[in-house]
């Protein structure tokens, strides 16, 4: 159980750094960029911006995932690994696909670090929501 931990947690620790550095460069993308601009377009548009960077950031997460899975030996294509990967973190648990008793135990952790991750992503989408959304209601009154 110590192995699945050593080798889980790091991967775990260097998706939180990924996923917040995404994080932190799209709010300061969206103030340097969109700021001060006004209108339901420009709104919009950063939204959408924000929403694809930290999607990227999650999908990036999930082929970390995968790519150590296939490297454990835990699948022979990319394919299955990274689709293993993506039912994990996104804790949908579908349970079609079943690693080896040996590194079971990394699906979990990749469930907690996807559960997280997502939190993450929907608070810095809320973020820029609630600032352009502050932005109108500051300029219509």
């Amino acid at each position: 159980m110590f192995l699945i931990f050593l080798v889980g947690i790091p991967v775990i620790l260097v998706n939180m750094l990924l996923q917040s550095m995404v994080s932190v460069w799209c709010i300061r993308f969206y103030i340097r960029r969109f700021g001060e601009r006004d209108g339901t377009l420009a709104g919009v548009l950063a939204l959408f911006g924000i929403i694809t960077l930290v999607m990227l950031g999650n999908l990036t997460q999930i082929a970390i995932w995968g790519a150590l899975f296939l490297w454990l030996g835990e699948f022979s294509t990319l394919q299955e690994a990274i689709y293993h990967s993506g039912v994990n973190f996104a804790t949908l648990g579908y349970g079609d696909i079943v690693m080896s008793t040996q590194w079971k135990l990394l699906g979990p952790l990749e469930a907690v670090n996807g559960a997280l991750m997502i939190g993450l992503s929907g608070a810095c989408m809320l973020a820029v929501l609630q600032h352009h959304l502050r932005k109108q209601l500051a300029k219509n009154s």
